[in-house]
């Protein structure tokens, strides 16, 4: 298994990642301002991991939260080991 000090992204989706960062979705804002943000362990928001944009990450808990996963197209996802 390889340990990375940092996750690996495409570079390209760092424009996409700031635009959906200001274009967030009810579901989103309501998560967002109602609990992450005030939240004891620290947030990110619209976060580039490989080829995806998850919507919340939590690097302390290796946790990524995905709020709106039937507005996802899902082309050539595969489970991933652990």
């Amino acid at each position: 298994m390889i340990k990375y000090k940092y996750l690996p992204y495409n570079k390209n989706l760092k424009d996409r990642t700031r635009k959906m960062r200001n274009e967030m979705t009810v579901a989103e804002k309501k998560l967002w301002f109602g609990y992450l943000r005030q939240d004891k362990h620290r947030w990110l928001r619209q976060k580039p991991i490989g080829n995806f944009i998850v919507d919340f990450y939590c690097s302390e808990l290796k946790y990524v939260l995905e709020v709106d996963g039937a507005t996802i197209l899902y082309l050539g996802c595969r489970k991933i080991p652990r």
